[in-house]
């Protein structure tokens, strides 16, 4: 866990710091497998055209490669954007 997002809990009890880190460790693993599992169905049904084989054949390989660098680039930078957002709203206490 980002140890920043807890700046503003110092005043809170160590046993609600722990409940809250915890909280946010459960969040980011929830969005993990989330867009894990946005990434997997959308490039399987983009890609994926037909169950001829056990194996991807070299074209539909091809495909999920480019289609999971795009959409991990994607999140990247939509994430990198977010952050940027955020850093400008911060306002000094």
């Amino acid at each position: 866990m980002d140890k920043s997002m807890l700046g503003d809990l110092d005043a809170l009890p160590d046993e609600d710091k722990l409940r809250m880190s915890s909280m946010i460790d459960q969040l980011q693993i929830r969005d993990s497998l989330r867009m894990y599992n946005t990434l997997v169905e959308r490039c399987f049904t983009d890609c994926v055209d037909t169950f001829r084989r056990k194996t991807l054949d070299k074209q539909e390989e091809t495909c999920v490669r480019r289609c999971a660098e795009k959409f991990l680039k994607h999140s990247m930078r939509v994430g990198m954007r977010f952050a940027e957002l955020n850093q400008g709203a911060a306002t000094p206490d």
